[in-house]
């Protein structure tokens, strides 16, 4: 099936008889047994729930990897993916990566021994002179958050060693712009509160894996660790893949209006935009045009997520990026003229006038 149809249908397991069109919330921790040694498939929630499931057989559909699995947060699911690794092995990633990434690498991923090189992804001999023998992993963010980096994933795939996985967060392009497993990743990486949750009233993560046995490694750490998402959570997820497709057109053909827009502002220096997706940072004249556009749009909300209906503007240098050392920050560019926007469904002209009159 083609991929708006996969959105829409994802899963057609029948998990009840009363034939719902929507998948149930199984609001249940636990299962019973029909008998000893027998199960309906189904026995603890934190190890197998059947709304989850048809969450997590969606999503692996979507990204054609073997298998996926559903957390609790974005940041749980890289929580998840980096206990993969431990002490002595190497891990090559993206140097611009959403900042709540680059902390688990900088603290709970050092002291657990492993070690990182940061550098431009999109440069594929860069990574290649990288290399060591102990590189376990590549870790890359295309676009990267928030300057909007590309890196060519079919180029790394082909120069990764053969017992290293290449990581990929499609978070930005999701499966409906971009398939990393098609190009060569051995995991995809999403937030889910973003695109795939689509209306900014759920917390989830997703990882898809190409392979069963990686799958299967990152489920015995999941269901030890616990952070799982929840039946409603994965039913609220389901729903926003549903329009998955329809809301990337319409956010793309908008971002594209308003990226051709902010280059053409007098008080905009720099716009970053990689003719896909539907975010796009931009850097004013100077730190107070950022805090008065931030303080003074009014249809636009000055949040700090993204990939929902509405339209959200974000300070990186305060907000995303807070955390990353000021030296780093500023080498990237994510400085405190950088404002990250998430372009919604409204109609362009709005969106334009409200920034319009805020940058005045």
């Amino acid at each position: 099936m083609n991929i708006e149809t996969i959105c829409v249908h994802g899963n057609r397991k029948n998990y009840d008889n009363t034939g719902a069109i929507s998948v149930p919330i199984f609001q249940s921790a636990t299962f019973f047994h029909p008998q000893v040694g027998e199960s309906t498939g189904f026995d603890y929630s934190r190890l197998k729930n059947p709304t989850r499931e048809h969450l997590e057989i969606t999503m692996a559909r979507l990204e054609g990897g073997a298998a996926a699995l559903a957390f609790s947060s974005g940041m749980a699911a890289e929580a998840c993916l980096f206990g993969l690794f431990g002490a002595g092995d190497h891990i090559i990633a993206s140097t611009d990566l959403y900042g709540g990434t680059r902390r688990l690498f900088d603290t709970i991923c050092a002291k657990n021994g492993i070690s990182f090189t940061f550098l431009d992804t999109g440069d594929a001999n860069e990574v290649a002179a990288a290399i060591r023998p102990n590189t376990a992993a590549i870790f890359v963010e295309t676009p990267t958050n928030p300057m909007m980096q590309i890196t060519d994933i079919a180029a790394i795939a082909a120069i990764k060693p053969a017992n290293a996985l290449l990581i990929v967060d499609n978070t930005f392009l999701t499966p409906y712009l971009q398939r990393p497993i098609e190009l060569g990743a051995d995991a995809v990486i999403h937030s889910a509160t973003k695109y795939l949750g689509g209306h900014n009233d759920v917390l989830a993560g997703i990882i898809v894996a190409k392979t069963q046995e990686l799958a299967e490694r990152l489920r015995a750490i999941q269901i030890t660790t616990g952070a799982v998402l929840s039946p409603m959570d994965s039913w609220l997820t389901i729903r926003g893949i549903k329009t998955l497709a329809v809301r990337m057109e319409k956010s793309q053909a908008t971002a594209r209006v308003l990226a051709n827009w902010l280059g053409h502002h007098p008080k905009i220096s720099k716009v970053n935009y990689p003719g896909a997706g539907a975010m796009i940072s931009f850097e004013v004249d100077s730190a107070d045009t950022a805090i008065r556009a931030l303080n003074g749009i009014r249809l636009i909300y000055f949040a700090e997520s993204l990939g929902g209906v509405e339209s959200l503007l974000t300070y990186p240098y305060m907000q995303t990026h807070g955390d990353v050392p000021e030296e780093t920050r500023l080498k990237l560019g994510i400085n405190d003229r950088l404002l990250r926007f998430s372009v919604g469904l409204e109609n362009s002209e709005d969106l334009i006038n409200d920034l319009n009159h805020a940058l005045a």
